[in-house]
């Protein structure tokens, strides 16, 4: 359309049509009409559009404090994206253009637990919606020899309760070793330099796990 809101259209030929309109910031609408029922002018058929639904909130830590650049996902009841977003230095978020319905809303940001949650979103209305995201586990502790010394270069595994390996690292001078970012669940940890040792173990979301891996002399 121009301008003033003006559009003309040519059908090929006579008949029913189903006429769409639709533009940022609004909801699209559906006309039908009849073309070529007037043989001495066109149909003329004005078409108003309803506005769209906003969301917005803030998204921050269980603790408070806003997160900046974390990632916001909007998708329909079909899975599929609608709106996405970045947050602000305030944690701040906005998702425009979204039509009447129910949406799945999930934030995310590195070293942070994603969250979903579920958002009714009204035409013409803005929903206001903050998030709050929890910590990643972390698992943590040292590599010490029978004499407590800390154990370098010991190479040390992360695995899942299906065996998976998250994650392997070697330890420095210190004996330390790390793994950031866990979802919460049980987890076992193998440490090897001299012979290997595993230790099981159990990660809460958001909280840190420390546990000394003792390893053994050979023979």
């Amino acid at each position: 359309s121009g301008a003033g809101g003006r559009y003309a259209l040519s059908a090929p030929a006579p008949g029913a049509y189903v006429l769409i309109a639709s533009a940022a910031g609004h909801r699209p609408r559906a006309v039908t009409l009849a073309a070529g029922a007037r043989p001495d002018g066109p149909v003329e058929r004005d078409v108003v559009l309803g506005g769209a639904g906003r969301l917005r909130g803030t998204v921050t830590t269980l603790e408070g404090a806003p997160v900046e650049d974390a990632a916001v996902t909007l998708t329909d009841a079909r899975g599929e994206v609608v709106a996405t977003a970045r947050t602000g230095p305030g944690g701040g978020y906005l998702l425009t253009g979204l039509l009447d319905g129910d949406y799945t809303l999930t934030a995310g940001a590195p070293g942070l637990g994603p969250t979903a949650l579920a958002v009714g979103v009204r035409a013409e209305d803005e929903t206001w919606q903050d998030v709050g995201l929890a910590g990643g586990g972390v698992v943590c502790g040292t590599v010490r020899a029978p004499d407590g010394r800390p154990v370098e270069d010991a190479r040390v595994s992360l695995l899942d309760t299906a065996g998976n390996t998250l994650g392997t690292l070697a330890t420095g001078a210190d004996g330390v070793f790390r793994f950031p970012d866990l979802a919460a669940g049980s987890y076992t940890v193998i440490a090897s330099g001299y012979p290997p040792v595993a230790t099981a173990l159990q990660v809460a979301g958001g909280s840190r796990t420390e546990r000394d891996v003792r390893l053994g002399h050979v023979g």
